[in-house]
């Protein structure tokens, strides 16, 4: 396979991150994840709970200290929030220099839009089977899992509109868009692989 960098975002509860998993195993290529924040706390010596945090706020209004940065990280007086969007994204970049690879989340569509190599996912599903997956396999509480459904992707949406000013989910951002409640994760993997080999 050529060089070839898979970014899939996702509605929460649609499958997405485990598709991810799944695709990177049967390409035989990295997969990413939590891993770019450990490899971004590592490069900043920031804690990973902060890029964690960062992740549910927009405009900043993120509740950690600039003094937990560390001598090494520039501030540009920029909030913490958009130097650790900044930093992410000069790890993105570098993974997807070293090699083929599938990235999940961090607005990788985005970071990666320059980069003709790149190949983007959208995954959904209808509520239903997103809140029926949260309750199943993420063990969310049954009496509140819609909600926190529901909160999940207007967070990961109002993230993604601030920081890329494009709207989250919107066709035209991504290669592929593909609902999970309509097959299973298994063909929807088959699928992408597919596509990816014929590109």
């Amino acid at each position: 396979m050529n060089h070839k960098i898979i970014t899939i975002s996702r509605q929460y509860g649609s499958g997405g991150r485990i598709i991810g998993k799944k695709l990177a195993d049967k390409l035989g290529v990295p997969f990413y994840d939590n891993e770019l924040i450990n490899l971004a706390a590592e490069k900043t010596g920031l804690s990973k709970d902060c890029f964690k945090e960062a992740e549910n706020v927009s405009t900043g209004n993120l509740l950690l200290s600039l003094t937990t940065l560390t001598p090494t990280v520039d501030s540009y007086g920029l909030p913490l929030n958009e130097k650790i969007f900044l930093v992410q994204s000069q790890v993105i970049k570098e993974v997807a220099e070293q090699g083929s690879c599938v990235i999940v989340g961090r607005s990788a569509d985005y970071v990666l839009a320059e980069n003709p190599n790149c190949i983007n996912v959208f995954i959904h599903a209808e509520l239903e089977d997103r809140v029926k997956r949260a309750t199943e396999l993420y063990k969310l509480d049954a009496k509140n899992v819609e909600a926190a459904v529901l909160k999940t992707d207007k967070k990961r949406a109002g993230y993604y509109n601030y920081f890329t000013g494009q709207k989250w989910g919107k066709l035209e951002n991504y290669d592929l868009s593909i609902n999970t409640s309509k097959i299973s994760l298994d063909d929807v993997v088959d699928i992408l692989k597919s596509y990816v080999e014929k590109r």
